[in-house]
């Protein structure tokens, strides 16, 4: 009877045991490590950037001018079309004209023949030679004004003498237009002048001769590379600002009036260390990064510079080539276990073209 008490209570104690040991060895294990994603510091010439969305302007607004008199018949162009140089806008009432080179051609045929046959008598000594000067000078005042009509029936035709967009119409169907008198103003988009306005706190760092990245929604897939050629420090009253000017030809599809964002070079750091900034976390400590060794996450405090597309600067505390935690630094601690897996690269940005 006694040794079935005993065997009961053995049978008891072991699993017991064997629990106890099981949790034990759960205990020993310590907590999974974390899962990360890394890169390494790297180190580049950062350039630092000031960023303003401007427009971007005609640096020509010709006036297209009327050269002769008379009543507009036909309109060929509004406001914000675009026009090619040569292009026809309007004609005014050509009748009066045509009918005047038409009579002056006549007299002009007439006067040549007339002066050939002179010139034959002349050779033959049956006229002096000063009739033949007579008669030769009014036949080249009658070609002159054959010439001069010729041209200004041409003159009815209003023609645009650059590439560009319409600007203004200062005219409509049937008004009466003097000679002179402005028809259109063409926006010409050969050259383009873009305003960035920035603050005045901004104006010890903008200079002229600065590098600036311009792009426009206008054109998204041609962003090209200006220079700052003349800063107008005036300030507004009301919006305290200053206008960067960047005068440059047209790349291609830019428009006048369109939006463009400049990003202005003022200065560069060499072989500054970058990381991205999702790697850099506040701690009680202060701004801190991890860095990844033999499965351990070190914390490490660093002071931070400047953020550029997406990474920021790390002025100390951090050596270029060092691996840093991205994903998941923000759960880390100091000497925490962490299992590193593979993150996507970002693809390398495409360089912009300079402007010509």
């Amino acid at each position: 009877m006694r040794l079935t008490h005993t065997t009961s209570l053995l049978c008891l104690l072991v699993p017991l045991a064997l629990t106890a040991c099981g949790k034990k060895a759960e205990e020993n294990k310590g907590p999974l490590p974390s899962l990360i994603s890394v890169a390494q510091a790297q180190a580049r010439n950062l350039e630092m950037i000031e960023t303003a969305i401007g427009e971007a302007d005609s640096t020509t607004l010709p006036k297209v001018a009327a050269e002769v008199a008379g009543r507009v018949v036909k309109l060929y162009a509004e406001v914000g079309d675009a026009v090619k140089q040569g292009q026809v806008l309007a004609e005014l009432d050509a009748a009066d004209y045509a009918a005047d080179a038409k009579r002056l051609q006549a007299q002009a045929t007439t006067q040549q023949r007339l002066t050939a046959r002179y010139q034959d008598l002349a050779k033959q000594g049956f006229i002096s030679p000063s009739k033949l000067e007579e008669v030769e000078a009014q036949n080249i005042a009658a070609q002159e004004q054959y010439s001069r009509a010729a041209k200004n029936l041409a003159r009815t035709r209003i023609v645009a003498p650059v590439t560009g967009r319409i600007d203004a119409r200062f005219v409509s169907l049937g008004d009466w237009i003097d000679l002179g008198k402005p028809a259109f103003q063409l926006a010409s988009s050969e050259r383009l002048r873009i305003r960035l306005p920035f603050p005045e706190t901004v104006a010890p760092r903008i200079h002229p001769g600065q590098t600036v990245y311009l792009s426009s929604p206008s054109a998204p897939d041609t962003p090209f590379t200006g220079r700052v050629s003349e800063v107008r420090p005036v300030v507004g009253s009301g919006s305290r600002s200053f206008d960067a000017i960047v005068e440059v030809g047209n790349p291609g599809a830019w428009k006048a009036g369109a939006s463009v964002t400049g990003r202005v070079v003022t200065g560069s750091h060499a072989h500054a260390v970058m990381v991205p900034e999702t790697s850099v976390v506040l701690r009680p400590a202060g701004a801190v990064v991890y860095t990844v060794a033999n499965g351990k996450a070190t914390q490490r405090i660093v002071h931070t510079g400047i953020k550029d597309q997406g990474q920021v600067e790390i002025l100390a505390g951090l050596a270029a080539g060092e691996t840093v935690a991205v994903d998941g630094a923000g759960f880390l601690s100091d000497q925490a276990a962490v299992k590193v897996q593979p993150s996507a690269q970002p693809k390398a940005q495409q360089p912009a073209k300079a402007a010509p």
